[in-house]
C-alpha cells in the first residue's frame, strides 16, 4: 500500500518536469530541420585585422568552415564575408527563448548547474516503472495482463534497438 501512495504522490509531484521532457523530446526529434526554428538575417562588420581563421569565432558559429573565396569573397556554409570590407552576411537558426531552454534542459550533460534535476528525473522514472508492479495483487488476471504489457514493450524496445 506504501508503494501506490509514493507513487501517486511523485506522479503528481513530477507532472509538471514530465510535460516538459515529453515535449522537449519531441521536439529535439526535428532539430536536424529547421521546424520550430526562426531564420534571421545577421549582417556583421568584423573588426581590423580579422583573421579568416578566426572568422567562426568572431561570428559565434559552431564548426564554422570556409567552404571557397572568389575575389575577396568567402563562401561558408549559410553566409559570405567580403574580405575587403569585412562585412559578413548570414542566416541564423534559433529557436524561440522559451522552446531553446526546455531542449537544453532536457539534454543537459554533467557540467550544467541544472544535471541533478535529470538525474533525479531518470531515478524517478526507474522508480515508476519498478513501483507500477506493486498497483495490483500478483496472481490477479490484471497483473498477468500488465505483465505480457511490459514483456511486450520490452520486447519492441529491444527489437527497435538491435535491428
Amino acid at each position: 500500500m506504501k508503494m501506490r501512495i509514493y507513487h501517486r504522490y511523485l506522479g503528481f509531484f513530477l507532472a509538471g518536469i514530465m510535460a516538459v521532457y515529453a515535449l522537449s523530446g519531441i521536439i529535439l526529434i526535428f532539430r536536424d530541420t529547421d521546424t520550430f526554428h526562426i531564420v534571421e538575417t545577421v549582417e556583421k562588420v568584423l573588426p581590423e585585422g580579422t583573421e579568416l581563421e578566426n572568422l567562426g569565432k568572431e561570428l559565434g558559429i559552431k564548426r564554422f568552415r570556409i567552404d571557397r573565396i572568389e575575389s575577396d569573397v568567402a563562401y561558408f556554409r549559410d553566409g559570405t564575408y567580403d574580405i575587403e570590407t569585412r562585412t559578413a552576411v548570414y542566416t541564423k537558426k534559433e529557436m524561440p527563448y522559451l522552446l531553446d531552454k526546455m531542449t537544453h534542459l532536457h539534454k543537459a550533460t554533467s557540467s550544467r548547474p541544472l544535471a541533478f534535476l535529470n538525474i533525479f528525473f531518470g531515478v524517478s522514472l526507474f522508480f515508476f516503472v519498478m513501483s507500477s508492479f506493486w498497483m495490483f495483487v500478483p496472481g490477479t488476471s490484471v497483473f498477468k495482463k500488465g505483465l505480457y504489457f511490459a514483456l511486450a514493450g520490452l520486447a519492441l524496445t529491444l527489437l527497435v534497438l538491435f535491428v
